[in-house]
């Protein structure tokens, strides 16, 4: 079978498999309020969060990373979403103004942005905790029986109704969303230890030795960042948080090691409510680093990548505005149009250049005689002729000059771009001289 038909084959089998009569949409979901946060830089992004906080970082050719807990939340039956910001919003307010205005209010249904507003006092978020903390008031008023408090930079598909239903079921009053990372990576995250029920006897906040597993040394169990709690329970709780002053005022710094002593804190595994997982890979990205990102991106170019998205079942929402198609122009001998292996979005115009491996976003234009491979080449951003690129990230905006080689000699390029660890290469229009104030 050829690698097409067997990816053909694999998606009716997901399709069967992932039916929307499966999905846990239920009164627990309809009883559920999120709440995003999405707040942040994303500082080991480097230069890309220079005017924009990380969840609305682009990724996959047309999206934002914001894109995927609000997808999730759709498709698993929560309408009723906040998205908390701070960090350099405008971008992102726009991208879920203008994309996520289709919810109707007089079925109570909405998408709220929350701007940090210094709602409880004179200070901006100084944890995620006090994020929520401080918007308190707002979520009494939506009046749910859940709360669902989601991270906003992260790229994966999860039905939160089957979430809600282990919380539910094993009378939790708080439940963490968990997977197996390398032991490793696991310094940066939260790390549980369960017991038989997998009811959570142990928290450590990015410990600088990771505790493995017992079925596996080379794992640790860890938090995700995706929380639900009973919606009294979480207000108390935030309330007592609110007046220790010894406290971070963070889920997993303070609360999470707190409550585990005195109340029923449950895992729920990622296995359990993945979609899509294909040969039990389960899909989840952190792209908080260029490498990270510019490989997050590249495995989408793959004939049966990880993430599946055309699937038509748990589909990914975004805003993206009215563009033509992309056009491939010019068959001449050394001079042909043409792309393979890549993503090319809408707006998009190859003349007579070789793009490879690459994910093109909206509205890029590449100039005669170009050769790409390996880059991720942001929205609007217009390639003279005879450029040659390799493994790099373009921002948004960029005029790459004509002759220009990226990618071609690090060394070179260390001199006036950012030349990340394992190589790959990130041109912002600041590092180019073009002097332009961005909130894209």
């Amino acid at each position: 079978m050829s690698q097409a038909a067997e990816f053909i084959e694999r998606r009716k089998s997901n399709r069967r498999q992932e039916r929307p009569s499966d999905r846990f949409i239920s009164n627990l979901t309809k009883n559920t309020v999120a709440i995003i946060l999405a707040g942040g830089r994303g500082s080991r992004l480097k230069n890309l969060t220079d005017w924009r906080a990380k969840p609305a970082v682009q990724f996959g050719g047309k999206f934002r990373i914001i894109d995927f807990p609000l997808s999730n939340c759709i498709n698993s039956g929560i309408r009723r979403i906040n998205v908390a910001t701070q960090y350099k919003a405008q971008s992102l307010i726009q991208h879920v103004q203008r994309g996520w205005g289709f919810l109707r209010g007089e079925f109570n249904e909405y998408v709220n942005i929350i701007p940090a507003q210094q709602r409880l006092g004179e200070e901006w978020y100084k944890g995620t905790a006090d994020a929520v903390y401080q918007n308190i008031d707002l979520l009494r008023e939506n009046s749910g029986e859940y709360i669902l408090v989601l991270a906003g930079d992260h790229i994966y598909k999860m039905d939160y109704g089957k979430m809600l239903a282990t919380h539910a079921r094993s009378n939790a009053d708080m439940t963490i969303a968990c997977i197996n990372v390398p032991l490793e990576e696991a310094k940066g995250f939260g790390v549980l230890e369960v017991d038989g029920t997998d009811r959570v006897i142990a928290f450590d906040e990015k410990p600088a030795n990771p505790k493995p597993t017992p079925t596996n040394p080379d794992v640790a169990f860890a938090s995700m960042g995706i929380y639900v709690f009973n919606a009294k329970f979480l207000y108390e709780q935030l309330i007592r948080d609110a007046y220790d002053r010894k406290s971070n005022h963070d889920f997993g710094q303070d609360i999470i090691p707190y409550i585990i002593k005195k109340y029923r804190v449950q895992a729920h595994r990622f296995t359990d409510s993945c979609v899509g997982a294909q040969d039990n890979n389960f899909y989840w990205r952190d792209v908080g680093t260029i490498d990270a990102y510019w490989e997050a991106n590249m495995e989408l170019t793959k004939v049966i990548p990880e993430l599946n998205l055309y699937d038509s079942d748990w589909p990914i929402w975004t805003y993206q505005e009215q563009l033509p198609p992309a056009k491939f122009v010019f068959k001449d001998e050394g001079r042909t149009g043409k792309a393979t292996d890549s993503l090319v979005s809408g707006g998009c115009l190859i003349s007579g250049s070789c793009v490879s491996n690459s994910v093109l976003f909206s509205g890029v234009h590449v100039a005669d005689y170009s050769d790409l491979d390996g880059a991720v080449v942001l929205p609007k951003v217009k390639i003279n002729e005879g450029v040659v690129m390799r493994n790099a990230v373009i921002d948004r905006g960029c005029e790459i000059p004509a002759g220009m080689h990226i990618g071609v000699d690090l060394e070179r390029d260390r001199k006036r771009f950012y030349v990340s660890e394992k190589g790959i290469v990130l041109v912002t229009p600041d590092m180019l001289g073009q002097d332009l104030y961005r909130v894209k």
